[in-house]
């Protein structure tokens, strides 16, 4: 086991967010969370790598507690986020992005095998890697948010929402590069408002709605699951 939560709460003043959720991540697995808006799951991405407060549980990974643990620590330690809405640097280069991601790494070697992996998954960032991230589309910003998780290093990545607002052919070569990144060694944990493509490349799944989890299980069942299928997949 990886990663493992227990009864996680998360509370923004008196509305609470996360409810004393628990659930673990495998080492070489993808786990996907998914759920309405509103449902907690950004807020447990962002518990899980020190960006919002626990009020309560705890979160272990690889047997050390970092619960509230800072987040360049946890990034030390070996959890990279890929946030919501990119979060790239506007006023770099696809270059200068990678390389303030690459700052952690103090080999060079694995730092250029890292540049390497990224350029030969995202073809097109080598092509554009001395242009202003704000010349590139919505879909090339995200592979840079994604190349810029790659470069940071880590054991386990934490995405939230990689497809949102892409077009159909991007999302698929997102999730592509996720399954990709998977079969290479990367265990990544998940949250994805297209249900479908996430239960689709997901070893197993967790359905949150309301800071709570209602429904587990191993992915390809929830995608058979007609409670998951009437809420989420469109019946």
């Amino acid at each position: 086991m990886i990663l493992e939560v227990n009864d996680l709460h998360v509370n923004y003043g008196a509305i609470k967010a996360v409810k004393g959720i628990s659930f673990y991540v495998d080492k070489g697995e993808i786990v996907t969370l998914i759920g309405a808006n509103g449902a907690g799951k950004t807020s447990t991405l962002r518990a899980i790598t020190g960006l919002e407060k626990v009020a309560q549980g705890s979160i272990h990974f690889k047997d050390t507690d970092i619960t509230n643990m800072a987040p360049h620590k946890i990034v030390a330690m070996g959890i990279t986020h890929v946030p919501e809405g990119r979060r790239i640097f506007t006023n770099m280069t696809v270059m200068e992005n990678l390389r303030l991601a690459a700052l952690l790494n103090k080999d060079p070697e694995i730092t250029k095998a890292a540049y390497e992996k990224i350029f030969d998954l995202f073809p097109r960032l080598k092509e554009r890697y001395m242009q202003s991230t704000l010349t590139l589309s919505g879909g090339e910003q995200q592979m840079l948010a994604v190349a810029r998780a790659i470069v940071t290093g880590g054991e386990l990545i934490v995405m939230d929402e990689p497809s949102m607002g892409l077009a159909p052919k991007v999302v698929d070569e997102i999730f592509e590069v996720i399954q990709n990144l998977n079969q290479s060694g990367t265990t990544i944990l998940l949250n994805e408002q297209n249900a479908y493509m996430a239960l689709s490349i997901a070893n197993r799944a967790y359905v949150l709605e309301t800071g709570n989890i209602t429904i587990e299980g191993p992915a390809h069942e929830l995608l058979n699951d007609p409670r998951v299928k009437e809420a989420y997949l469109g019946g």
